[in-house]
């Protein structure tokens, strides 16, 4: 018996050496890469940043002081400040999983709106501001309320308002352009964002300010508050979110129309960017702003990103404009080498998501 009791100790004792080793495994993820994806899956806007850093240091190199004057630098700012606001805007609705294809169309329709109701009907310019902000937030609470609570897929239903929006634009304008030289001496109001500001020889505009402003504002928002965290929740799962508490039909409305309040914003800045009135100008706004959105490292699988990344990329894409201009080449290598950089951010996006599996 006593012979018995201690083979049953054996084997128990056996037992668990076997286990414990069976539970036992080396963890391979500790090398440099696996660190250095691990930070950059924290923060999504370094590799942006990297990008930008790496863009202006080549054509630095290449163009030397030609590319590093204040002149050049603040070019940049001013050339990219129309679609660094849209794309904040659309960076909220990525961050949802979503993506919006009207930001421009409202865009143009507000700055639109801005300009007849001053000179068709004429309206005092701030009431006609303001009618504009309220048409471009009315046009993110259709999208909103079409996609929240009607349960429609966020591509069709801005696909759809694209086309209904530029349609009423060109309705309502007549195709008809406000001039530059009306808005100045009657409305210079309008032309607010398009104001120059000398800062030790910089010339920046009200425009480039507002974005970096807004942008700056939209990032604490979305790691400080209740609001923000709760579009991160709703772009990474949403009915997860909904189990958790979180009203996503709410959270998601209050999104579109946020986002077309900004690009109601960036209207008012296009009309002082460009000087006048245009039915016709930014027909590319919504393109612009999803590939600034691409390239400043927010996933378009929603719920992961910095909206300084889109600020970022914004920048970048303007870096190699502004870079190749300069060099003489031809405009079309832009567009090639900014498409590459659009796939190479996708797939750094999912090398990088690969540390949450």
């Amino acid at each position: 018996m006593a012979k018995t009791a201690a083979s049953g100790d054996d084997y128990e004792s056996a037992l668990a050496q076997s286990s414990t080793k069976v539970a036992e495994f080396e963890d391979t993820r500790t090398g440099f890469v696996h660190k250095f994806q691990h930070a950059l899956h924290l923060n999504p806007s370094l590799v942006p940043l990297i990008v930008l850093l790496l863009s202006i240091a080549l054509f630095g190199a290449l163009l030397g002081s030609k590319f590093f004057s204040p002149f050049a630098l603040t070019l940049i700012l001013q050339q990219v400040q129309i679609v660094g606001i849209v794309a904040a805007a659309q960076s909220l609705v990525i961050l949802t999983a979503g993506i919006d294809l009207s930001v421009g169309a409202i865009m143009v329709l507000s700055s639109v709106v801005m300009g007849q109701f001053t000179f068709r009907y004429g309206i005092p310019a701030p009431i006609s501001i303001g009618a504009g902000l309220a048409c471009g937030t009315a046009c993110g609470f259709v999208n909103g309320f079409l996609v929240a609570r009607m349960k429609l897929p966020p591509f069709i239903v801005t696909l759809g308002m694209w086309q209904i929006v530029l349609a009423s634009n060109f309705l309502y304008s007549g195709n008809a352009t406000i001039r530059a030289q009306d808005i100045a001496a009657e409305a210079p109001l309008l032309h607010l964002f398009g104001a120059k500001i000398n800062i030790g020889g910089a010339v920046l505009t009200v425009g480039v300010l507002f974005m970096v402003g807004l942008v700056l504002l939209l990032s604490y928002v979305l790691r400080h508050t209740a609001w923000g965290r709760h579009v991160y929740a709703v772009g990474d799962d949403k009915d997860a979110a909904e189990l958790s508490g979180v009203q996503t039909d709410r959270v998601l409305i209050s999104v579109y129309m946020l986002s077309g309040l900004i690009c109601a914003f960036a209207g008012w800045a296009l009309i002082g960017r460009i000087g006048s009135v245009s039915p016709t100008s930014g027909q590319l706004a919504n393109i612009e702003s999803i590939t600034a959105v691409v390239i400043g490292g927010i996933s378009l699988f929603g719920g992961r990103g910095s909206i300084l990344g889109t600020l970022f990329g914004a920048l970048i894409v303007g870096v190699f404009t502004l870079g190749l201009r300069l060099l003489g080449a031809d405009a079309q290598w832009t567009y090639l080498l900014i498409g590459i950089l659009i796939i190479a951010a996708v797939a750094v996006d999912q090398w990088i998501r690969k540390v949450s599996v």
